[in-house]
């Protein structure tokens, strides 16, 4: 694949007014800088805390780039609009911090909605939930630690169980694929043997559920060529979603404190090769899965472009999504979606004060990778010229 592919601007930036634009180099300017990162997240939480007037604000910079609204309504000319230039949406209700049983069973009724109001729409082709959003996230720690469960807590992880299979069914009966977020180390084993069960129980005819693979961590190919290989059982297809992971810094400051080995590759270019690596290992495993890459490195979509035309996979074949965040490198998104690949952004949405977190993590991930902000950047800014603003 010659690698130009993304760097047209004009296809990238078509729904952006200039306005749009100035706000995002405005934000990437400041999301570049570590201690402006640091200084906004300390004083947006504490602003909430004294529920001083800081929403106003949020919505209309830094929420309105990152997300899609409040509400299903709010997102529905975001979703239309993208549409119209081939790219699909995946709708994420982002809630985080659930505790109790009421707050389960209120989240997977509004999974169970969300599919049901996506699947009488073309354009949404995917549901996502967070498992920890429909469970205690103590719960799925003790159940991936391998620690016996008292009578009350099997009841409950049973409960747990029961949600995962109403949403996957759910999401099989109504023909919605269904994304399983991936979340922290301590939790992921009992996700993994979860989405693994679901795969078995509704990925039947074709591939409904996907479980998230983080390739941040140096496990993750060894736990795939486990699967692989353990799983004879060939009345089931796989799906998997593949990132590089969302938890970095978390996850290095949970192994000191908990004295256990860091989970987390040692570099970004230990990370690169791991999800390069994947892809391939997705390529090799191709007849028994489809899976959806969900990266904004342009290498790593260019390896995906190159291995679908080597295995001779028309540009559009279900078995390959790309996909990326709301926001984020929209040169590889519509420009994808232009060539004719099937690709989607995720669009989280909610009410403001819920999605702080989201917007902090996407706020320090863009920190982190300077490389990533300064591509954002530079882009808008040639767009900027070419429109002669």
């Amino acid at each position: 694949m010659k690698n130009n592919l993304f760097n047209d601007t004009e296809s990238a930036f078509k729904l952006k007014k200039n306005f749009h634009i100035y706000n995002a180099v405005f934000l990437f300017n400041i999301i570049t800088r570590k201690f402006l990162v640091s200084i906004f997240t300390n004083l947006t939480l504490l602003m909430l805390k004294l529920r001083l007037p800081i929403k106003w604000v949020l919505k209309n910079t830094i929420y309105k780039h990152f997300c899609g609204g409040i509400n299903m309504s709010e997102c529905n000319k975001i979703i239309y609009n993208m549409y119209e230039l081939k790219v699909h949406s995946i709708l994420d209700y982002s809630v985080e911090g659930l505790i109790n049983e009421s707050s389960f069973n209120k989240s997977c009724n509004k999974k169970i909605n969300i599919i049901n109001s996506v699947s009488k729409n073309n354009a949404i082709p995917f549901a996502v939930f967070k498992p920890t959003s429909i469970g205690r996230y103590e719960l799925f720690k003790s159940v991936s630690l391998g620690i016996k469960l008292s009578k009350d807590q099997l009841d409950e992880w049973s409960r747990v169980v029961e949600r995962f299979h109403k949403i996957c069914e759910h999401a099989m009966k109504m023909k919605i694929k269904i994304l399983i977020d991936a979340e922290e180390f301590e939790v992921q084993k009992a996700i993994d043997d979860l989405s693994v069960e679901m795969m078995k129980n509704y990925n039947k005819e074709k591939v409904i559920v996907y479980n998230t693979i983080q390739f941040y961590r140096w496990d993750r190919l060894a736990y795939l060529n486990k699967l692989f290989s353990i799983e004879i059982d060939r009345s089931f297809k796989f799906g998997f979603k593949l990132v590089r992971g969302a938890y970095m810094e978390k996850e290095r400051d949970l192994a000191k404190i908990n004295d256990y080995k860091s989970p987390i590759c040692s570099s970004k270019n230990e990370t690169d090769k791991n999800f390069d690596n994947g892809i391939d290992l997705m390529f090799s495993n191709i007849k028994n899965l489809s899976f959806f890459v969900a990266t904004h490195n342009e290498k790593s979509n260019y390896k995906v472009l190159d291995l679908m035309k080597n295995n001779n996979l028309n540009n559009n074949t279900d078995k390959i999504w790309f996909g990326q965040l709301y926001g984020m490198s929209d040169n590889i998104t519509f420009n994808l979606a232009k060539n004719g690949y099937n690709v989607a952004k995720i669009l989280p949405f909610g009410p403001v004060e819920n999605l702080v977190p989201y917007l902090i993590r996407r706020a320090k991930e863009n920190s982190s990778f300077e490389g990533q902000s300064s591509r954002e950047l530079s882009l808008l800014k040639k767009e900027l010229i070419r429109r002669g603003s």
